[in-house]
């Protein structure tokens, strides 16, 4: 009766491999976090570029794109969390299955288990699992649901950028006035000047740059 309930040690393998393919989207899904911070962090610094040349229209637009990769970002958020309630569940499933398994080799704690407690911990169990396959339907249909058009508040975004603007205005005023001009560099004749070494990407960089070209974001 248990073999079929909790199942058999080929599916505790399968359960293994489930926790590693959770594992590998999970780390998945905080790469692209990553990517959109730093494209949201990209608008927010060119809205203030745009607010200096006084191109507000071109501001604005710059500041609903950093709201729209934000809204990502916490839709990556929730789908993170679920992955790890998931991985809670299988966790513990794995630990009833052994506990299972370790009363298996009381033949006489088994036939007392039975007469006393044996149904009610299947009845319970059996609850159990139709609560988690519930739960795991609304997950999945949660998840196929469109996104709706996204509506944005102007008068927050007029506000926000207001906001840019003085504290571009702020750092302005806190600059000297005058700046001295930098000092010519001679080059004697027949001598180059050096080559700027080339700026080269970390591992890190090169892997946020492939997350951007296959989210073609």
């Amino acid at each position: 009766m248990f073999s079929r309930i909790f199942g058999k040690p080929k599916q505790e393998t399968n359960a293994l491999s489930t926790l590693d393919k959770l594992n590998e989207t999970l780390e998945m899904l905080e790469k692209k976090e990553k990517v959109l911070q730093k494209k949201a962090s990209s608008e927010v610094e060119r809205a203030k570029d745009f607010t200096k040349a006084k191109n507000k229209r071109a501001a604005i637009q710059c500041l609903k794109r950093k709201r729209l990769y934000e809204q990502q970002i916490e839709q990556l958020g929730n789908f993170q969390l679920r992955i790890h309630d998931q991985m809670i569940m299988l966790e513990g499933a794995k630990a009833t299955t052994e506990t299972v398994d370790a009363l298996r080799t009381g033949a006489a704690a088994m036939k007392a288990m039975q007469k006393a407690t044996n149904i009610d911990d299947v009845d319970k169990t059996m609850d159990e699992i139709n609560e988690q396959t519930e739960n795991m339907k609304m997950i999945q249909e949660a998840l196929s649901t469109p996104m709706s058009a996204v509506d944005f508040d102007e008068d927050e975004l007029e506000a926000e950028l207001e906001e840019l603007e003085g504290a571009d205005l702020e750092e302005e005023l806190l600059q000297p006035a005058t700046t001295a001009p930098a000092a010519p560099v001679h080059v004697p004749a027949g001598k180059q000047a050096a080559r700027p070494v080339p700026h080269r990407n970390t591992a890190e960089d090169d892997e946020l740059e492939a997350l951007q070209k296959e989210m073609a974001l």
